[in-house]
Protein backbone atom coordinates (compact mmCIF):
# COMPACT_ATOMS: atom_id res chain seq x y z
CA UNK A 1 0.00 0.00 0.00
CA UNK A 2 1.20 3.74 -0.89
CA UNK A 3 2.08 5.76 2.07
CA UNK A 4 0.58 9.13 2.05
CA UNK A 5 3.03 11.60 4.19
CA UNK A 6 1.06 13.54 6.85
CA UNK A 7 3.76 15.48 7.74
CA UNK A 8 4.78 16.89 4.27
CA UNK A 9 6.60 18.75 1.63
CA UNK A 10 4.34 20.16 -1.06
CA UNK A 11 4.69 19.70 -4.50
CA UNK A 12 3.78 22.94 -5.85
CA UNK A 13 2.06 21.78 -9.18
CA UNK A 14 0.60 24.63 -8.44
CA UNK A 15 -0.52 27.04 -10.21
CA UNK A 16 -1.89 30.49 -10.19
CA UNK A 17 -5.32 30.80 -11.58
CA UNK A 18 -7.92 33.58 -12.28
CA UNK A 19 -11.64 32.71 -11.32
CA UNK A 20 -13.45 34.02 -14.37
CA UNK A 21 -15.78 36.84 -12.52
CA UNK A 22 -17.59 39.45 -14.41
CA UNK A 23 -15.23 40.45 -17.70
CA UNK A 24 -12.28 38.65 -15.74
CA UNK A 25 -10.05 36.28 -18.12
CA UNK A 26 -8.75 33.40 -16.95
CA UNK A 27 -5.29 32.08 -16.94
CA UNK A 28 -3.04 29.56 -15.71
CA UNK A 29 0.30 30.12 -14.02
CA UNK A 30 2.93 28.75 -12.11
CA UNK A 31 4.76 29.05 -8.54
CA UNK A 32 8.73 29.61 -9.29
CA UNK A 33 9.79 28.35 -6.09
CA UNK A 34 13.53 28.23 -5.23
CA UNK A 35 13.86 26.14 -2.24
CA UNK A 36 14.87 23.23 -4.13
CA UNK A 37 18.31 21.07 -5.71
CA UNK A 38 19.58 21.49 -8.67
CA UNK A 39 17.17 23.98 -9.77
CA UNK A 40 18.04 25.35 -13.43
CA UNK A 41 19.17 29.03 -13.93
CA UNK A 42 16.36 31.50 -14.39
CA UNK A 43 17.24 31.83 -18.32
CA UNK A 44 16.37 28.12 -18.63
CA UNK A 45 13.21 28.25 -16.68
CA UNK A 46 11.97 31.59 -19.08
CA UNK A 47 13.05 29.49 -22.02
CA UNK A 48 10.82 26.66 -21.17
CA UNK A 49 7.94 28.80 -20.20
CA UNK A 50 7.97 30.26 -23.28
CA UNK A 51 7.37 26.99 -25.26
CA UNK A 52 4.14 26.16 -22.90
CA UNK A 53 0.70 27.99 -22.76
CA UNK A 54 1.86 29.33 -19.30
CA UNK A 55 1.02 33.30 -19.15
CA UNK A 56 2.08 34.61 -15.18
CA UNK A 57 4.27 33.23 -12.85
CA UNK A 58 4.51 34.00 -9.08
CA UNK A 59 7.75 34.42 -7.58
CA UNK A 60 7.99 33.76 -3.24
CA UNK A 61 10.21 37.36 -2.90
CA UNK A 62 11.74 39.41 -5.85
CA UNK A 63 14.95 37.84 -7.39
CA UNK A 64 16.11 39.94 -9.97
CA UNK A 65 17.65 37.41 -12.07
CA UNK A 66 14.48 35.63 -12.23
CA UNK A 67 12.38 38.72 -12.67
CA UNK A 68 15.79 39.93 -16.00
CA UNK A 69 15.04 36.57 -17.35
CA UNK A 70 11.37 37.19 -17.79
CA UNK A 71 11.89 39.98 -19.56
CA UNK A 72 10.46 40.89 -23.23
CA UNK A 73 9.03 37.11 -23.11
CA UNK A 74 5.02 38.94 -21.60
CA UNK A 75 4.84 36.44 -18.91
CA UNK A 76 2.97 38.42 -16.51
CA UNK A 77 5.10 38.32 -12.94
CA UNK A 78 3.61 38.35 -9.69
CA UNK A 79 6.34 39.36 -7.18
CA UNK A 80 5.72 39.89 -3.22
CA UNK A 81 7.16 41.54 -0.20
CA UNK A 82 8.18 39.35 2.62
CA UNK A 83 5.77 38.91 5.89
CA UNK A 84 9.13 40.94 8.20
CA UNK A 85 8.68 44.05 5.47
CA UNK A 86 5.12 45.21 6.67
CA UNK A 87 5.78 47.04 9.67
CA UNK A 88 8.03 49.71 7.93
CA UNK A 89 6.09 49.31 4.80
CA UNK A 90 3.47 50.41 6.93
CA UNK A 91 5.37 53.32 8.70
CA UNK A 92 8.10 54.40 6.31
CA UNK A 93 6.85 56.10 3.25
CA UNK A 94 10.57 55.71 2.31
CA UNK A 95 10.48 52.32 2.73
CA UNK A 96 8.20 51.37 0.20
CA UNK A 97 9.04 53.97 -2.32
CA UNK A 98 12.50 52.38 -1.87
CA UNK A 99 11.03 48.73 -2.28
CA UNK A 100 9.55 49.71 -5.39
CA UNK A 101 12.64 51.96 -6.95
CA UNK A 102 14.72 48.64 -6.07
CA UNK A 103 12.62 45.86 -7.11
CA UNK A 104 10.41 47.30 -9.74
CA UNK A 105 11.53 50.13 -11.29
CA UNK A 106 15.44 48.41 -13.44
CA UNK A 107 12.97 45.99 -14.45
CA UNK A 108 9.67 47.27 -15.63
CA UNK A 109 8.26 47.42 -18.11
CA UNK A 110 10.77 44.64 -20.21
CA UNK A 111 9.80 42.71 -17.29
CA UNK A 112 5.61 41.78 -16.91
CA UNK A 113 5.61 42.96 -13.61
CA UNK A 114 1.53 43.12 -12.92
CA UNK A 115 0.95 42.32 -9.31
CA UNK A 116 2.91 43.09 -6.25
CA UNK A 117 1.62 41.29 -2.91
CA UNK A 118 2.26 42.68 0.71
CA UNK A 119 3.04 39.00 2.67
CA UNK A 120 1.54 36.04 2.66
CA UNK A 121 -1.11 34.34 4.90
CA UNK A 122 -0.34 37.44 7.43
CA UNK A 123 -4.57 37.18 8.94
CA UNK A 124 -4.21 33.63 9.66
CA UNK A 125 -0.75 34.74 11.34
CA UNK A 126 -0.41 34.51 15.45
CA UNK A 127 1.07 38.33 15.06
CA UNK A 128 -1.74 40.69 15.68
CA UNK A 129 1.29 43.53 15.29
CA UNK A 130 1.66 42.55 11.31
CA UNK A 131 -2.48 42.34 11.22
CA UNK A 132 -3.29 45.59 11.98
CA UNK A 133 -0.14 46.98 9.70
CA UNK A 134 -1.01 45.12 6.60
CA UNK A 135 -3.42 47.19 5.19
CA UNK A 136 -1.20 50.81 5.89
CA UNK A 137 1.54 48.78 4.28
CA UNK A 138 -0.51 47.83 1.19
CA UNK A 139 -1.93 51.54 1.31
CA UNK A 140 1.95 52.52 1.11
CA UNK A 141 2.91 50.29 -1.88
CA UNK A 142 0.29 51.70 -3.52
CA UNK A 143 1.17 55.13 -3.06
CA UNK A 144 4.51 54.30 -4.10
CA UNK A 145 3.25 53.36 -6.91
CA UNK A 146 1.30 55.78 -7.93
CA UNK A 147 4.55 57.92 -7.12
CA UNK A 148 6.15 56.01 -9.92
CA UNK A 149 3.22 56.13 -12.45
CA UNK A 150 2.57 53.13 -12.28
CA UNK A 151 -0.78 53.35 -10.34
CA UNK A 152 -3.56 50.59 -12.62
CA UNK A 153 -0.60 48.72 -14.11
CA UNK A 154 1.08 47.33 -11.45
CA UNK A 155 -1.66 45.94 -8.58
CA UNK A 156 -1.34 45.63 -4.90
CA UNK A 157 -2.69 42.73 -2.70
CA UNK A 158 -2.11 40.12 -0.15
CA UNK A 159 -2.39 36.44 -0.07
CA UNK A 160 -4.81 34.41 2.62
CA UNK A 161 -4.86 31.15 4.09
CA UNK A 162 -7.95 29.12 3.51
CA UNK A 163 -8.28 29.69 7.30
CA UNK A 164 -9.68 33.27 6.83
CA UNK A 165 -13.52 31.28 5.90
CA UNK A 166 -15.42 30.70 9.28
CA UNK A 167 -17.43 28.00 6.93
CA UNK A 168 -16.81 26.99 3.86
CA UNK A 169 -19.05 23.92 3.71
CA UNK A 170 -21.38 23.82 1.89
CA UNK A 171 -19.83 26.47 -0.65
CA UNK A 172 -22.84 28.54 -1.25
CA UNK A 173 -22.85 29.60 2.73
CA UNK A 174 -18.98 30.23 2.41
CA UNK A 175 -18.30 33.22 4.91
CA UNK A 176 -15.11 34.61 6.47
CA UNK A 177 -14.28 33.93 10.27
CA UNK A 178 -15.95 37.03 11.79
CA UNK A 179 -12.84 37.15 14.04
CA UNK A 180 -11.20 38.93 11.57
CA UNK A 181 -14.05 41.38 10.99
CA UNK A 182 -13.20 45.15 10.54
CA UNK A 183 -9.47 44.00 9.34
CA UNK A 184 -10.63 42.02 6.30
CA UNK A 185 -13.51 44.27 5.47
CA UNK A 186 -10.73 47.00 4.95
CA UNK A 187 -8.60 44.76 2.68
CA UNK A 188 -11.52 44.11 0.78
CA UNK A 189 -12.30 47.78 0.27
CA UNK A 190 -8.45 48.01 -0.79
CA UNK A 191 -8.86 45.28 -3.29
CA UNK A 192 -12.23 46.58 -4.80
CA UNK A 193 -11.16 50.71 -4.53
CA UNK A 194 -7.90 49.37 -6.84
CA UNK A 195 -9.53 46.94 -8.93
CA UNK A 196 -6.76 44.16 -7.15
CA UNK A 197 -7.58 40.43 -7.10
CA UNK A 198 -8.48 38.82 -3.60
CA UNK A 199 -5.35 36.17 -3.79
CA UNK A 200 -6.11 32.38 -1.96
CA UNK A 201 -4.36 29.22 -1.42
CA UNK A 202 -6.79 26.28 -1.33
CA UNK A 203 -5.23 23.21 0.01
CA UNK A 204 -7.41 20.35 -1.09
CA UNK A 205 -4.95 18.34 0.84
CA UNK A 206 -5.68 20.00 4.15
CA UNK A 207 -9.43 19.37 4.02
CA UNK A 208 -8.31 15.48 3.50
CA UNK A 209 -6.37 15.33 6.70
CA UNK A 210 -9.57 16.18 8.47
CA UNK A 211 -11.41 13.91 7.14
CA UNK A 212 -9.33 10.86 5.71
CA UNK A 213 -11.80 8.57 3.89
CA UNK A 214 -11.17 6.61 0.22
CA UNK A 215 -14.25 8.87 -0.92
CA UNK A 216 -12.44 12.29 0.18
CA UNK A 217 -8.94 11.57 -1.14
CA UNK A 218 -10.92 10.95 -4.46
CA UNK A 219 -12.95 14.17 -4.07
CA UNK A 220 -9.54 15.76 -3.30
CA UNK A 221 -7.71 14.95 -6.34
CA UNK A 222 -10.01 14.84 -9.24
CA UNK A 223 -10.67 11.45 -8.83
CA UNK A 224 -13.87 9.67 -10.20
CA UNK A 225 -16.24 9.99 -7.49
CA UNK A 226 -20.56 10.57 -6.37
CA UNK A 227 -19.25 14.78 -6.25
CA UNK A 228 -20.97 16.64 -2.93
CA UNK A 229 -24.24 18.27 -3.56
CA UNK A 230 -24.64 21.68 -2.09
CA UNK A 231 -28.34 21.54 -1.39
CA UNK A 232 -28.92 25.28 -1.68
CA UNK A 233 -28.00 25.62 -4.99
CA UNK A 234 -28.26 22.05 -6.40
CA UNK A 235 -24.59 21.79 -7.98
CA UNK A 236 -23.23 18.52 -7.49
CA UNK A 237 -19.21 19.09 -6.81
CA UNK A 238 -17.13 16.71 -8.03
CA UNK A 239 -14.20 17.81 -6.58
CA UNK A 240 -12.85 19.89 -3.66
CA UNK A 241 -10.92 22.35 -5.66
CA UNK A 242 -13.93 23.60 -7.37
CA UNK A 243 -15.88 24.18 -3.94
CA UNK A 244 -13.14 25.59 -1.91
CA UNK A 245 -13.11 28.22 -4.63
CA UNK A 246 -16.70 28.74 -4.40
CA UNK A 247 -16.79 29.37 -0.94
CA UNK A 248 -14.20 32.23 -1.07
CA UNK A 249 -16.97 33.43 -3.56
CA UNK A 250 -19.94 33.07 -1.51
CA UNK A 251 -17.97 35.12 1.25
CA UNK A 252 -17.25 37.71 -0.80
CA UNK A 253 -20.40 38.30 -2.18
CA UNK A 254 -21.77 37.67 1.80
CA UNK A 255 -19.49 40.95 2.22
CA UNK A 256 -20.92 42.83 -0.21
CA UNK A 257 -17.77 42.83 -2.94
CA UNK A 258 -18.82 39.62 -5.51
CA UNK A 259 -17.02 41.67 -8.57
CA UNK A 260 -13.55 41.16 -6.46
CA UNK A 261 -11.92 38.92 -8.86
CA UNK A 262 -10.44 35.82 -6.81
CA UNK A 263 -6.97 34.41 -7.57
CA UNK A 264 -5.40 31.31 -6.75
CA UNK A 265 -2.48 31.81 -5.75
CA UNK A 266 -0.90 28.41 -4.62
CA UNK A 267 -2.07 25.58 -4.31
CA UNK A 268 -0.55 21.43 -4.54
CA UNK A 269 -0.16 18.42 -3.07
CA UNK A 270 2.24 16.25 -0.70
CA UNK A 271 5.13 14.30 -2.29
CA UNK A 272 7.24 13.76 0.95
CA UNK A 273 7.00 13.93 4.83
CA UNK A 274 8.47 12.22 8.12
CA UNK A 275 5.42 10.57 9.01
CA UNK A 276 3.50 8.33 7.35
CA UNK A 277 -0.45 7.94 7.04
CA UNK A 278 -1.32 4.14 4.94
CA UNK A 279 -4.65 4.54 4.39
CA UNK A 280 -4.82 6.78 1.19
CA UNK A 281 -3.15 6.39 -2.23
CA UNK A 282 -0.89 8.98 -3.47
Amino acid sequence: MTMLPCTAAFLLLSFLQTVKIADSQSFIGINYGQVADNLPPPSATAKLLQSTSIQKVRIYGSDPAIIKALANTGIGIVIGTANGDIPALATDPGFAKSWISTNVLPFYPASNIILVTVGNEVLTSTDQNLKNKLLPAMQSVQKALRDASLEGKIKVSTVHAMKVLGQSEPPSSGSFDPSYGDLMKGLLEFNSANGSPFAINPYPYFAYTSDARPETLAFCLFQPNAGRMDGNTKINYMNMFDAQVDAVYSALNSMGFKNVEIVVAETGWPYKGRCQRGRGKH
